[in-house]
């Protein structure tokens, strides 16, 4: 019987709450947590009534200590551990195309893969105290598979620092560096993620969706590039009912009323 490494839920909202749960790990980023965390996150995918997901972990010392090193050291094929590898791309690109935001709450320390799996989310709350970094380096393993998006979220002289020092920083550090979005004081940290999944669950999901895809695929092209393919998602969202719905519950200062369409 597999044990259940994470929990998942959906309120009425429509905020879909993710929980990294196997404290005797630390919540290291194993096959079978991670198997189970890409499944939870396609059931938000495929889920209609899911707006935004929120990516929170059990405990309040460590939201995730990475990958799980004992499993890189032990005596597999080399060629089954390479297979295994697989799941961190996929779950990386699986956030990115989610068609829904996501929030990182980071209750505890993130460290090593699990600060890919922040920088991978859209927002970031953290609490008050808690670090980020890559520690690996220390025990003599390279930050590979999270490389790609610290290059995209830190500047570059911090970003190799954080990978070759393997020193970590702390919430108001990351605040600095826009890794997070805010710190927040542990007695207000809950209602403080729980607030901004409200706020961004009741926007349109249709009109968030095309954004998020818009970002997605611009991110990277050339700014003429970038321009062309947004003049024409922009075109896109112009035919949806849910723009005049925004309009329309703003002129009579009422709350829209999504039609997804």
């Amino acid at each position: 019987m597999t044990t259940d490494l994470v929990r998942y839920g959906v309120d009425g909202r429509g905020v879909a709450t993710v929980t990294l749960d196997d404290p005797a790990t630390r919540n290291a980023l194993g096959d079978d947590l991670l198997d189970q965390l890409i499944g939870h996150l396609q059931s938000a995918r495929d889920d209609e009534a899911v707006r935004v997901v929120v990516l929170a972990a059990s405990g309040d010392r460590v939201f995730s200590s990475g990958g799980n090193l004992k499993a890189f050291a032990d005596d597999r094929p080399v060629i089954e551990k390479y297979a295994g590898l697989d799941r961190f791309p996929r779950l990386f690109r699986l956030i990115g195309d989610l068609g829904k935001p996501t929030i990182c709450a980071a209750g505890g320390d993130v460290l090593a893969g699990a600060f890919g799996l922040a920088l991978a989310c859209d927002l970031v709350i953290a609490r008050s105290g808690v670090r980020f970094g890559c520690p690996e380096i220390n025990v003599g393993v390279f930050p590979f598979m999270i490389s790609a998006l610290i290059y995209r979220s830190v500047p570059r002289a911090k970003a190799n620092e954080l990978m070759m020092l393997g020193d970590l920083i702390d919430a108001d550090q990351a605040l600095a560096l826009h890794i997070v979005n805010a710190v927040v004081p542990a007695p207000e940290f809950a209602a403080t993620v729980d607030a901004w999944a409200g706020r961004i669950a009741a926007k349109s999901p249709l009109l968030m969706r095309l954004g998020k895809q818009a970002l997605a695929v611009t991110r990277d092209l050339a700014l003429g590039e970038a321009l062309s393919h947004l003049q024409a998602q922009l075109a896109l969202a112009l035919t949806t009912s849910d723009v005049g719905e925004g309009v329309a519950a703003f002129r009579e200062k009422r709350d829209p009323e999504w039609r997804m369409r």
